[in-house]
C-alpha cells in the first residue's frame, strides 16, 4: 500500500506530503489540486510503462494522462528547474523520482539518480492497478473487445471501455473477498456479485452479456424484475446513465486482488443518493479487505457513506484519510494547501474547514434567514 506521495515543484505544489491510507478521499473545489496528485501517480506509471522510467524521463501525453508541456508541469514559482515525485509504502520502502526541466528543450529529463529495480515490482507499476476516471464511457449499443488489456493484464480501461469483456472473461471466477460479498446473493462468482450489488443502485436490475467474437465486439443488455414481473431486455443505450457509469467500478473493486490499487474520479456520476451511499460502502468494506482505494469526489453522500461504514465497524478509522484540497495567497503568491480532518470510531469529524460540503449548511441557513426584498 502506498503510505505517502510527496510532491516538491509539481504544478500547483511548491513542497507537499500526503498521507494515505487504505481508503482515500480527496476533497475540494475545482482547480486545487486535487487531479494534480492523481495525475503525479499515474504520470509515473505511464511513463513505466511507455518504457521511459526508470532511465530516460517522463511521458506527459500518453494514454493515462496528459499534462500538455513541461512547463505547466513546472510549479510556475519555483526557485529551481527540478522537480520531484516521491512515494513511500507502508513497508518502509521509498522512491524519489527526480527531474530536470530543461527550458530551451521544454522537456523533463530524469536526473543522475539510481533507482532500486524492486520499486517497479510494486503497485501502481504492475497490474494490480485499476484507474477510472471522471469521464467514463456511457451507454453503447456494443463494446470494444481488447484480449491484450483484459487477458494479458486484467485492465478495464481508464473509462471502463472494456469493462464488459472483463466480465465475459471473468465472470465465472470467485470474488476474493468474503467482506465484499453481497448478503442477498449466495453465489461467489464475479457476475453474480456485480449483479447484487448493481441492484443496489437500481432495485431490480438484471444484465445479459452476449459475445460477438466475429466482430470484436460484446453487447450488454438489462432487464428489471418487480415481485413476479420482469421487463424486456433493453439496450444499454435505453438505460440511464448511471447503470452504465458505475458498472466498472462495481467490476474493478469486486475482482481486484489484495493489496491492488483502485482509483476512481467522481463516482457519484449520474448516481441517486441512495446509490452513491451504498457505492461508498462497497468501497470502504473493499478497503478493508487489502485493497487500497483512492477517491476523488465532490459527494457529501459518498463522504457520509464512508463515515457510516466507520460508524458500522465496517473500516477502522484509522485506515481513512480524508484530504481537503484548498489554494491560500501569502506575501502576494497563490499555492495549495491541503486540510485534513480526522474521522473517530463513531464516523464524526474532528473539524470542518470552511467549503468542505458545508454548502447544504450554508443553503439552510439563507433558507432560514429573512427573506431579501
Amino acid at each position: 500500500m502506498i503510505a505517502r506521495i510527496h510532491l516538491r515543484n509539481f504544478k500547483c505544489f511548491e513542497s507537499q506530503s500526503i498521507n494515505m491510507r487504505s481508503l482515500t478521499l480527496l476533497a475540494g473545489l475545482n482547480g486545487m489540486g486535487k487531479s494534480s496528485l492523481l495525475q503525479a501517480l499515474l504520470l509515473i506509471r505511464q511513463s513505466y510503462l511507455d518504457g521511459l522510467l526508470p532511465k530516460t524521463g517522463l511521458e506527459l501525453n500518453g494514454s493515462l494522462v496528459k499534462m500538455g508541456t513541461a512547463q505547466e508541469v513546472l510549479y510556475e514559482d519555483a526557485q529551481s528547474d527540478e522537480f520531484e515525485i516521491g512515494l513511500e509504502w507502508d513497508d518502509a520502502a521509498r522512491v524519489q523520482f527526480i527531474l530536470q526541466y530543461h527550458r530551451e528543450a521544454d522537456v523533463l529529463r530524469m536526473a543522475d539518480q539510481k533507482l532500486p529495480d524492486s520499486t517497479f515490482a510494486k503497485v501502481p507499476f504492475n497490474d494490480d492497478f485499476h484507474y477510472l476516471q471522471a469521464e467514463r464511457i456511457g451507454p453503447r449499443t456494443t463494446n470494444a473487445v481488447s484480449d491484450y488489456q483484459v487477458r494479458e493484464h486484467r485492465q478495464i480501461g481508464t473509462t471502463g471501455e472494456f469493462c464488459q469483456h472483463f466480465l465475459h472473461v471473468y465472470g465465472s471466477e470467485s470474488v476474493g473477498h468474503d467482506s465484499l460479498l453481497h448478503e442477498e446473493s449466495e453465489a461467489k462468482d464475479l457476475r453474480s456479485q456485480v449483479r447484487a450489488w448493481l441492484q443496489e443502485i437500481s432495485p431490480g436490475t438484471e444484465l445479459r452479456l452476449k459475445m460477438h467474437s466475429e466482430m470484436d465486439l460484446v453487447n450488454l443488455r438489462y432487464s428489471f424484475v418487480s415481485g413476479e414481473q420482469r421487463s424486456n431486455w433493453y439496450r444499454s443505450t435505453s438505460v440511464g446513465f448511471g447503470i452504465t457509469y458505475v458498472l466498472p467500478i462495481l467490476v474493478a473493486v469486486l475482482s481486484s486482488r489484495t493489496d491492488s490499487i483502485v482509483l476512481v474520479e467522481n463516482p457519484e456520476a449520474h448516481l441517486h443518493p441512495r446509490g452513491q451511499v451504498r457505492l461508498a460502502e462497497l468501497l470502504a468494506r473493499a478497503a478493508g479487505s487489502g485493497i487500497q482505494v483512492i477517491v476523488e469526489t465532490h459527494s457529501d453522500h459518498v463522504l457520509n457513506g464512508i463515515r457510516v461504514a466507520v460508524h458500522g465497524g465496517i473500516l477502522d478509522p484509522d485506515a481513512v484519510a480524508i484530504h481537503y484540497f484548498d489554494r491560500v495567497e501569502e506575501e502576494g503568491r497563490v499555492h495549495a494547501v491541503v486540510e485534513s480532518p480526522v474521522l473517530d470510531r463513531d464516523g464524526r469529524l474532528d473539524r470542518w474547514p470552511d467549503g468542505f460540503f458545508d454548502e447544504w449548511d450554508k443553503s439552510l441557513e439563507r433558507l432560514l434567514g429573512p427573506r431579501e426584498q
